[in-house]
């Protein structure tokens, strides 16, 4: 076998790890998208799950790649990615993944993910490699866009609260089980237009380091696109239960206009990531969208103690899946 031939193998391997991943993403995260709206009733589990894999998929005509962009070459100094340390990257991503699904905490595929290549990077070339610009961004947003979820769904809720202040509780809930089916999809169309591109982030940064795409390029290859947003549509449909329960039940009561101001919060926040390039994650934005609306009504609706498993659970995310990736990074020069 040639060495072509070898390199090829690898990175066909390393492609199907990285659909691996962008399905468990799916899997994980579909909580984010489907657990209001099964938690209010508006749809069964088997309806919900179908409904946000659709629009995961839609989204693939919506959003641009700019958070692909940045995954794929804004992390890491060009020349320092290789496929080893892509292996240890996902690695550290879904190992933290499985971890978190299996004990059923809504932690971020994003930032495992971000962590991952953190700790691949600088266990080869030491932080020097890492583009701290992009980096920083990114880890900004791990307190914006939870506070801006919570902000805009608390003033969705006023807002919503003061418009119908004349209605009966029976209209405004008939009214907000079709609204919620709006404010649903939207999240799903944020999540898929900004999770999906993480994964093709990540294989295109796998392709431009062996050869098989160029730096230049604008754009990741069709065939990366396509199967990046089946796999994470794939994944959604197949639904994380245990993260449902979590965040749909056990961090404050809801009902459709909550679920509706909620998502509607998380849906502007994803959106507006996605149009500045920004891999946020769409977990901590629904789960800081459904505190806030939780808190809004009162402070006792809240669940804190459960938030704050939640908050220590996405403190560690980057720092055990890097720590994981490290390790993977150097078993990968035992394999390949």
């Amino acid at each position: 076998m040639t060495s072509v031939q070898v390199g090829l193998w690898v990175v066909v391997l390393l492609v199907v790890l990285a659909l691996a991943f962008d399905f468990m993403n799916g899997f994980h995260d579909a909580a984010n998208s489907i657990a209001t709206v099964v938690s209010t009733g508006v749809l069964k589990p088997g309806q919900a799950v179908l409904f946000a894999a659709v629009f995961n998929f839609v989204a693939i005509f919506v959003f641009q790649f700019s958070v692909a962009a940045t995954i794929g070459k804004g992390l890491a100094e060009p020349g320092v990615v290789d496929m080893h340390v892509v292996f240890g990257a996902l690695v550290g991503a879904i190992s933290w993944n499985f971890i978190t699904w299996y004990y059923g905490i809504p932690s971020s595929s994003s930032h495992a993910l971000i962590g991952g290549i953190v700790g691949a990077v600088m266990f080869k070339a030491g932080a020097s490699a890492l583009v701290f610009a992009s980096l920083m961004k990114t880890v900004v947003f791990i307190f914006v866009s939870p506070l801006m979820g919570f902000l805009l769904g608390s003033v969705m809720l006023i807002a919503v609260s003061w418009t119908f202040r004349r209605s009966t509780p029976s209209r405004v809930d008939r009214w907000f089980r079709r609204m919620q089916l709006v404010s649903a999809g939207a999240y799903s169309l944020g999540h898929g237009g900004n999770d999906a591109q993480k994964t093709i982030g990540i294989v295109w940064m796998l392709l431009i380091a062996t050869g098989y795409a160029a730096v230049g390029d604008k754009s990741p290859p069709s065939w990366v696109v396509l199967s990046c947003y089946t796999a994470i549509s794939l994944g959604t449909l197949f639904g994380g239960w245990r993260i449902v329960k979590t965040m749909g039940q056990r961090l404050t009561k809801l009902k459709p206009v909550h679920g509706f101001c909620a998502e509607t919060g998380g849906a502007i926040t994803l959106f507006t990531a996605a149009a500045l390039g920004i891999p946020v994650s769409t977990t901590h934005t629904i789960t800081g969208a459904i505190v806030g609306v939780g808190a809004t009504r009162r402070a006792s609706a809240v669940r804190w103690g459960v938030a704050g498993n939640i908050v220590w659970a996405w403190i560690f995310t980057i720092p055990a899946s890097a720590l994981v990736a490290a390790i993977a990074y150097w078993i990968s020069l035992q394999i390949f």
